[in-house]
């Protein structure tokens, strides 16, 4: 992966993995022991959060079609290996949030995966990408549930920052 050409994003857009994808089945071990690497590096680039959670999915039976959309990963991660998260002081404690999910994302149980992520002034210091523990029936119920889980975080924020 030394020499692969560099991604302009981290998964190709519309790429839906599926656990009865085509493709040989491969090495597991290898498979996990980059999956592993990649999520350890979500500590510092929340950017390829989504995209790890996906190829996690598949940890169990993974195929060529999931190690080449985890290859395409580190594509993305080579092009942009200057990209991070900058902590520095600030007198901003302001608490902004944000929010989205994909509806019906997992072709498996079309359950959506949810996101969001919280800023104390410019500085990102939580966030997350999971899959929803419900099936939701619309867009609508898929981001009550996202807005629920963001008021839930949100509370804990609050309660961790009286504490201080």
């Amino acid at each position: 992966m030394e020499d692969c050409c560099p991604a302009d994003n981290p998964v190709e857009y519309g790429t839906k993995l599926t656990k009865e994808r085509e493709g040989d089945l491969i090495n597991p071990t290898y498979y996990k022991n980059i999956g592993g690497c990649l999520r350890y590096l979500t500590c510092t680039r929340p950017d390829i959060l989504f995209e790890v959670g996906l190829i996690s999915r598949y940890m169990e039976k993974p195929r060529s079609s999931q190690l080449k959309t985890t290859k395409r990963i580190l594509c993305f991660v080579k092009g942009t290996a200057s990209y991070g998260l900058f902590y520095s002081s600030s007198q901003n404690l302001e608490i902004t949030g944000y929010s989205d999910n994909d509806w019906a994302g997992s072709l498996e149980d079309r359950k959506n995966t949810t996101g969001f992520v919280f800023f104390m002034g410019e500085t990102a210091f939580t966030w997350t990408s999971k899959k929803q523990y419900i099936v939701a029936l619309s867009t609508c119920e898929a981001k009550y549930i996202v807005a629920a889980s963001c008021v839930c975080h949100a509370k804990w924020l609050r309660k961790l920052m009286e504490d201080l």
